[in-house]
């Protein structure tokens, strides 16, 4: 999901520089939401694994 953000990323700046504002725009709107959704699930599974990770049978 990252690598997708990162994609959407330099398709908004190469987009920005050849003038398609409209294209950037949204291009950057949507690696902005797929950053906050990987930063969202990092963060939980961050959590379940400092959770449970005590509860592991080794």
């Amino acid at each position: 999901m990252l690598r997708w953000a990162l994609v959407f990323l330099i398709i908004s700046v190469i987009a920005a520089v050849f003038g398609f504002s409209g294209l950037s725009n949204a291009a950057s709107d949507v690696a902005q939401v797929l950053f906050y959704i990987f930063l969202g699930v990092f963060a939980l599974t961050l959590l379940a694994g400092l959770i449970a990770g005590d509860q592991l049978p080794r």
